[in-house]
């Protein structure tokens, strides 16, 4: 699995991360909930870190923390989740909760989900950092409509990291957000790497193009999660992934060679119109 440095910090993250959202929604089925700890197990396997969750997400939160003492050690997860409410006292009680359902004495990555109360969650946030409560700061949205909160927020405050859209569909990223991440050393990890599910329902029923085995891609999935990762300016992309096979054909993204410049205008191409 390649890693890219995360930002201005000292790690390397995996360029393929795991998004909970809908997935680990779950509630305490015996069948679903082995079925999801087969992803940890087969992510971990592969080479995974990065789990990404928020109080957003339902029972999310609750069931990674149930499923990730499951995996056997060495493995040790990068959590990042999100504190999504209104209210400085709310936000620090919502952080802690989320604390407790992850069962994570640290938190590595806690942003402040769609901006929501963006001021006062990062100045908590901003103390929490300096006690080691959380190692990294960010913030998140995954909206174009938002962009221009979202740049004002980032020239406005010191973060570690940005969540946002991106994918072969979704590029209005590539205009300004990526580059000032770049310029600030900001780590850029992408939610919607395939457009919310439906570019990849359009598109998998096409032919893979032949090109796609240069870069060692035997699917649409990996293909497109291709084109996000090679955006230099990305750390890592967070797909959901509710079954081991999924995991096996997302993770496949991270190994082998990425595109290059015309790689990638022929990835833009093959998808129009998808």
């Amino acid at each position: 699995m390649l890693t890219r440095p995360f930002g201005a910090s000292s790690l390397h993250l995996p360029l393929i991360g795991l998004g909970t959202w809908q997935s680990f929604d779950i509630g305490t089925d015996t069948a679903t909930r082995a079925a999801r700890t087969e992803v940890l197990r087969e992510f971990a396997v592969l080479g995974g870190t990065m789990i990404d969750s928020s109080p957003m997400y339902g029972r999310a939160e609750t069931v990674v923390g149930d499923l990730v003492p499951a995996v056997p050690p060495p493995w040790r997860p990068f959590i990042a989740t999100k504190v999504w409410t209104r209210g400085k006292r709310e936000g620090i009680a919502q952080m802690e909760d989320s604390m407790r359902k992850l069962r994570a004495p640290v938190i590595d990555l806690m942003q402040v989900h769609n901006l929501l109360d963006v001021d006062h969650h990062l100045a908590s946030l901003a103390d929490w950092k300096a006690s080691g409560r959380v190692r990294l700061v960010g913030v998140t949205h995954y909206n174009e409509s938002a962009y221009g909160e979202v740049e004002a927020v980032l020239r406005k405050h010191r973060v570690d990291a940005l969540q946002i859209n991106y994918s072969v569909a979704e590029r209005a990223a590539e205009r300004r957000l990526l580059p000032l991440a770049a310029e600030q050393g900001i780590a850029v990890i992408i939610n919607r790497p395939f457009a919310g599910g439906d570019l990849i329902r359009r598109i998998q029923s096409r032919a893979l193009p032949a090109w796609a085995a240069e870069l060692g891609c035997t699917s649409w999935a990996q293909l497109l999660l291709k084109f996000v990762v090679s955006q230099p300016a990305v750390s890592c992309a967070i797909p959901a992934m509710s079954s081991a096979a999924h995991v096996r054909d997302c993770m496949a993204a991270g190994l082998g060679p990425l595109p290059d410049a015309a790689q990638r205008a022929r990835m833009i191409e093959a998808a129009r119109g998808a």
